[in-house]
């Protein structure tokens, strides 16, 4: 069994790596920081590949898949992905087609060429990091991360119905978290989340446990279950104020 985990040099994807090595899957570990991998690696009790690349730039996702085409891959985890907080019209553009490559193309490339594999071979699961934020209607002050997480669960809903409708035994879930505790952040450029996070081998433990059992949408945690079900009933320019409330109260 092998499974190939992008972002895996911290967070949630560094959690799952340890938790599918602790059930026996050889792993191939993606990431950019060559020494975090390094040091990951170390504690893998399992055969462990690691590959130091920016998916950001999409030639890297095509060269990624022809390196590790050939390895009977099981399980596919894209997991990279980064947001950007603030204004929407204060931000780089070129900060936002950055995090564009890498939280929407290289998913986009990743699962389709993956996916062909699987489908031939009629078995693989594929389990796609997306947010609390995919399900909602809009971020502010996070809306180009919210419209990325929206497109990473648009295309898993997609091709878990193509898949459905052909009876096929490949899985493809997406994993819809709110806040966790890991460096997301950091490099988000808030202080503090709105509610306490979550705990990051937490939810990388129950998302491997649901998409195993081949759960389309994974949420975690109760209160998140609670939030997303009554949001549906709340207006949208009300659930626009609301999410503005939260999002400012994050601000340094």
């Amino acid at each position: 069994m092998k499974a190939l985990i992008t972002g895996a040099s911290g967070g949630i994807g560094r959690d799952m790596a340890i938790i599918l090595s602790n059930m026996g899957y050889d792993l191939i570990l993606v990431a950019r920081s060559k020494d975090k991998l390094d040091e990951l690696k170390e504690e893998i009790s399992t055969k462990c590949t690691i590959i130091a690349t920016d998916l950001s730039d999409e030639q890297n996702c095509f060269d990624l898949y022809k390196k590790t085409k050939d390895e009977n891959i099981d399980i596919l985890i894209n997991n990279a992905g980064y947001g950007i907080h603030g204004y929407f019209k204060d931000s780089p553009i070129e900060n936002d087609l950055n995090m564009i490559n890498l939280n929407v193309k290289s998913v986009q490339i990743l699962t389709k060429l993956f996916l062909n594999d699987f489908i031939e071979k009629d078995s693989g699961r594929i389990l796609n990091v997306s947010s609390s934020a995919g399900l909602t209607i809009g971020g502010p002050l996070f809306a180009s991360y919210y419209a990325t997480k929206a497109y990473v669960s648009s295309l898993t809903r997609g091709i878990y119905g193509e898949l459905k409708s052909v009876k096929s035994n490949v899985t493809i879930s997406h994993l819809c978290p709110g806040p966790v505790d890991t460096g997301f952040n950091k490099r988000a450029g808030i202080s503090k989340f709105s509610s306490k996070p979550l705990d990051s081998k937490y939810v990388s433990e129950y998302a491997i446990n649901k998409m195993l059992k081949g759960k389309l949408t994974i949420i975690p945690g109760f209160k998140m279950k609670v939030a997303m079900f009554f949001s549906k009933f709340v207006g949208e320019k009300l659930m626009l104020r609301i999410l503005m409330s939260f999002q400012k109260g994050k601000e340094k």
